[in-house]
């Protein structure tokens, strides 16, 4: 995941997360008329966080190293942005690890999990990408049998990224076919094996029975996989998220997350309060639908992005 030009990247973050950071920049400028850090504003402030859904505990833990550190010193608007970015930037640090596949592993295995609408395909399709760009080989299994729309949309982000989709009849078996493909991709040495898995949450014992039996069956072929399951969050669902990531636990082991459609709401916060509250590697955002609108990102930069700060 090296190599790529982050010019056209940031201000592709920057303009995905303007939602975000016009609503905090506006409530910041609003409720911040007398330039004290006094009570009243302070309160205000953690209200203002909890809005763009950084959850209670953020907000306050935000709003108290303010407490702290500035009660009732005068400071700008812009100065409070900076201190609140920087205070960001700092509970996301510990999190924020790219997804580099093991080069001793022949393929490393990809589960990706999450609901319908998450953005899973499309997570699958641009990491593919951004794997192939780094002169990796991938190959991408269609494990969602269920949907005939996946399988479709799988196999033209494949086309895109340059990477082979192995995929079967409409309601296959999903585990079957994730077997055939690790025989596959093993046999060809291949150096990453995404695998889509179906996410319809409405029937739960179904969509953990399935997903356990595909890890079962993984494991027939190499004792160790999935290496890696990545968790994909919409983060335009807010609080919503965080159920999800408790839901998906109980079935798999998640051992990441990918954020997606930052661009599509005024949210931004929410990977603020889970980084905060699950502490678990946060492998990649995403701020569109183009192919290179995923990446591996870094917590300053997230954070001005989201605070609407400019340095």
């Amino acid at each position: 995941m090296t190599g790529h030009k982050t010019g056209g990247w940031l201000s592709r973050l920057r303009s995905g997360m303007s939602r975000s950071s016009k609503s905090l920049s506006d409530g910041v400028a609003k409720i911040f008329t007398n330039n004290r850090l006094d009570a009243e504003t302070l309160g205000e402030l953690e209200e203002l966080l909890i809005s763009a859904d950084m959850g209670v505990a953020t907000a306050s833990q935000l709003v108290g190293s303010l407490e702290r550190h500035r009660f009732h010193e005068e400071i700008s608007p812009d100065q409070l942005r900076e201190m609140l970015a920087d205070s960001v930037a700092g509970i996301l640090e510990p999190v924020a690890k790219p997804l580099v596949p093991d080069p001793d592993l022949k393929p490393h295995v990809i589960l990706v999990v999450g609901v319908n609408g998450s953005g899973k395909t499309t997570t699958i399709g641009k990491l593919a990408k951004m794997y192939a760009d780094d002169g990796l080989s991938v190959m991408l299994v269609a494990g969602d049998t269920f949907r005939a729309a996946a399988v479709e949309q799988l196999e033209i982000w494949g086309e895109r990224a340059g990477c082979p989709v192995i995929s079967g009849a409409p309601e296959a078996d999903a585990a079957g076919l994730v077997f055939d493909a690790m025989k596959k991709a093993r046999s060809k040495k291949v150096d990453v094996l995404l695998v889509d898995t179906a996410g319809r949450l409405q029937n739960k014992k179904d969509l953990m029975a399935g997903l356990q039996k595909i890890i079962r069956v993984m494991q027939k072929v190499d004792a160790t996989a999935p290496h890696s399951c990545l968790l994909v969050l919409d983060a335009t669902t807010g609080q919503n998220a965080h159920s999800q990531v408790e839901i998906f636990r109980e079935m798999v082991n998640v051992t990441g997350l990918a954020v997606t459609k930052f661009d599509g709401t005024a949210r931004g916060g929410v990977l603020v309060a889970l980084a905060d509250k699950f502490a678990m590697p946060v492998h990649a955002v995403g701020v569109g639908e183009a192919i290179d609108d995923l990446r591996p990102f870094s917590p300053a930069i997230f954070a001005d992005s989201l605070m609407g700060v400019e340095r």
